[in-house]
């Protein structure tokens, strides 16, 4: 029996405590205050696109409390009480993920910066991935001009119909689907993503509104509705998801309750709303950009790994 052993090298988690300490530096130059916030909570996020894992209250069996899927909703808590710019290294934890780049409990780097332009944090994303990877070229893409490079459409004007031949063209489909946003979200993983310079990082921005998640909306120079936010992308892998956040408690419940009707629709479960969440953000959370980075992903990079195991010292199936 060798299940005992660690899947990673110590090389490779060397190369982890050697990242860590670079970041902390970083961000230690740059006045950010480090904090640690509950993995537990009463309340998940509402997306319908991730899964919280449910444990037992430790104190009242009965309410169930949650392993944070992203340390977000108390970091923001954080800023609304006047902590200024912070960063956390933390666990997060994500139900039914497994695979090559996925493990159900992974590392997360999150930070926020008040008053900082969402292009601002942009360039440091970059500059933090490169902490790790060394100086790449860095290239920004609109969301739109990404899907016109890789897949000759257009994400905002294009039907459904033409979403869904696009993807017949490049997939074996098993299932159908009406939803416009079904449709983009599998042409950006399977046909964009894969489009992207690899040895680049390319920093994908102005979303489709309808994938707002919690970031504000705004009008692009085209008159389009769009998305405040970017994701970025190296080595064929998505690093990072960054926001210009949402500071409307009021529109903040309404999405919440939009992705209950969501779920509802597709017989998911309905986790509670976090109303610690909405009382800091009717207190007043201030106008910042923030960004949510996958250090385990990026440590694959680094150490050219091809599996989430070779970085983690017990994967799920040795935990």
């Amino acid at each position: 029996m060798s299940n005992w052993r660690p899947t990673a090298s110590l090389a490779a988690l060397g190369r982890r405590a050697e990242l860590f300490a670079a970041i902390r530096r970083w961000f230690a130059e740059r006045g950010v205050m480090e904090v640690e916030t509950p993995l537990l909570a009463s309340a998940p996020v509402t997306d319908p696109n991730i899964d919280a894992i449910a444990t037992v209250n430790p104190l009242v069996g009965d309410h169930p409390c949650y392993l944070q899927t992203s340390p977000e909703f108390a970091m923001k808590r954080l800023l609304a009480a006047g902590s200024g710019p912070i960063y956390q290294i933390c666990k997060a934890f994500r139900r039914s993920e497994r695979g090559a780049r996925h493990n159900p409990e992974f590392t997360m780097l999150e930070w926020y910066r008040p008053g900082m332009a969402l292009e601002v944090l942009m360039d440091e994303v970059a500059a933090v991935i490169q902490l790790a990877l060394g100086d790449r070229p860095v290239r920004r893409l609109s969301y739109r001009q990404a899907f016109l490079n890789a897949a000759q459409l257009d994400p905002f004007t294009a039907t459904v119909a033409q979403l869904r031949d696009c993807a017949a063209r490049q997939l074996e489909l098993s299932f159908d689907s009406d939803d416009r946003d079904t449709w983009l979200q599998l042409l950006m993983s399977t046909v964009v993503e894969p489009s992207l310079d690899a040895h680049e990082i390319t920093l994908v921005d102005d979303f489709p509104a309808t994938q707002a998640a919690l970031a504000k909306t705004a009008t692009d120079v085209q008159g389009r509705l769009v998305a405040r936010r970017f994701e970025a992308f190296c080595g064929g892998m998505e690093l990072a998801n960054g926001y210009d956040e949402l500071c409307d408690a009021s529109e903040l419940l309404r999405r919440m309750r939009r992705d209950h009707q969501q779920r509802r629709a597709a017989g998911q479960e309905l986790p509670p709303i976090d109303r610690h969440l909405l009382a800091a953000m009717q207190a007043g959370l201030p106008e910042c950009s923030g960004v949510a980075m996958g250090l385990d992903r990026l440590l694959m990079l680094s150490s050219r790994c091809s599996r989430i195991d070779e970085v983690l010292a017990f994967p799920l199936e040795r935990a």
